[in-house]
This record gives C-alpha cells, sequence and structure tokens, in this order.
C-alpha cells in the first residue's frame, strides 16, 4: 500500500468518531425539538386529578378541579421565572379578551410577589389562579416542564396537552380547534 493510499485511510479513521458524533447529535436535535409539543399523556382521556389551590398570595381567588365543571377550558402551567412561559403569554392575553374559551392557570413553584409582577408587566389572561407553592399539583397534572396547557372538556376530561409554549399556529391549528369541537359536543 502506498504512503499516499495510507494517509488517506487513516484521515478516513480519524474522521469516523466525528461524523458519528455528528450523526448521534443531529438525531438527538431531531428527537427533541421536531414534536416536543405532541409527547403522548397519559391523563390524555382522564378526569382531571382532584386539587384545590390557594390564590396567590395578594391575589382574590385560588382554583380547584370545581372550577373546571361544566364547561369547556384551558388549564395553562406558568412560572415567572420560565422564559418560554413569557414568549407564550401575550397570546394568552389575547385568547382570553376574545371570551371564546375560560383560561385558569396554575402558579408552578413561584414567589409570589415574583408572579405577580410577571402578571402586572405581561397581562392576566387567567379566569383564576392557583398557586402550586411545593409543584405537588402539577405531578399529578403529569408536568414536567414548563409551560404546558391542557384543554379540558365539560365533563372535567383532559382532551389535549400541549408540552411547551405555543405559537399562532398551534393555537390556530391544534388547541382552539380542539375546544370549539368540544364546546360544540357540549352545546356551549
Amino acid at each position: 500500500m502506498s504512503t499516499e493510499a495510507k494517509a488517506r485511510r487513516s484521515s478516513w479513521w480519524a474522521l469516523l468518531p466525528l461524523t458519528i458524533f455528528a450523526g448521534l447529535a443531529a438525531a438527538f436535535f431531531w428527537g427533541l425539538f421536531s414534536k416536543a409539543d405532541e409527547l403522548p399523556s397519559a391523563l390524555v382521556g382522564r378526569q382531571v386529578p382532584e386539587f384545590a389551590l390557594p390564590p396567590i398570595e395578594g391575589m382574590a381567588e385560588g382554583f380547584s378541579n370545581a372550577d373546571l365543571r361544566g364547561k369547556v377550558s384551558i388549564v395553562n402551567v406558568w412560572a415567572s421565572w420560565c422564559v418560554p412561559c413569557r414568549v407564550e403569554m401575550p397570546l394568552l392575553v389575547e385568547l382570553a379578551e376574545t371570551g371564546a374559551v375560560p383560561i385558569f392557570g396554575i402558579n408552578y413553584k413561584d414567589a409570589p410577589e415574583a408572579a405577580r409582577a410577571f402578571l402586572d408587566d405581561l397581562g392576566n389572561p387567567y379566569t383564576r389562579i392557583g398557586a402550586d407553592r411545593n409543584g405537588r399539583v402539577s405531578i399529578d397534572w403529569g408536568v414536567y416542564g414548563l409551560p404546558e396547557t391542557f384543554v379540558i372538556d365539560a365533563e372535567g376530561q383532559i382532551a389535549y396537552k400541549h408540552v411547551g409554549p405555543f405559537d399562532r399556529r398551534a393555537l390556530e391549528e391544534k388547541i382552539l380547534p380542539i375546544v370549539r369541537r368540544l364546546q360544540a359536543e357540549a352545546g356551549t
């Protein structure tokens, strides 16, 4: 084997680990970002967990599973320290202003003053908000990253779960069609 052939062969072997790493990294990022909002939830089709959360300190009303009976609604789990929550908040405020569907909030492991400042800054789209200071209720809902948004049917069952911040396209093509279908089924 010539020296030139040996050099080509050895440079190919030197690039092999880099090529494998690049392929694995690409597969990881594709899996992570391609359909993150469509992760399955064992709770879809089941009743919402029973809970009763107090209000954020300094705010009027808390939030419980009883608030979800008899109407199609959206439940959004958020925190002031969550950057993606800040991204989706203008759409939640816009949706709340239409009156199309009540939006309830679960404030996850947040300092009351930070949560209030967040809502003062960006607007408060929520009909009611419960403070989940220790995160137990969010765990019962199957939350593992913020924000997460759930569509709840009039019977109090979870009909859809969106993981991560939603954009206008996800709102108009996924979330609102489900809300409208459920409202039509419920006659509301």
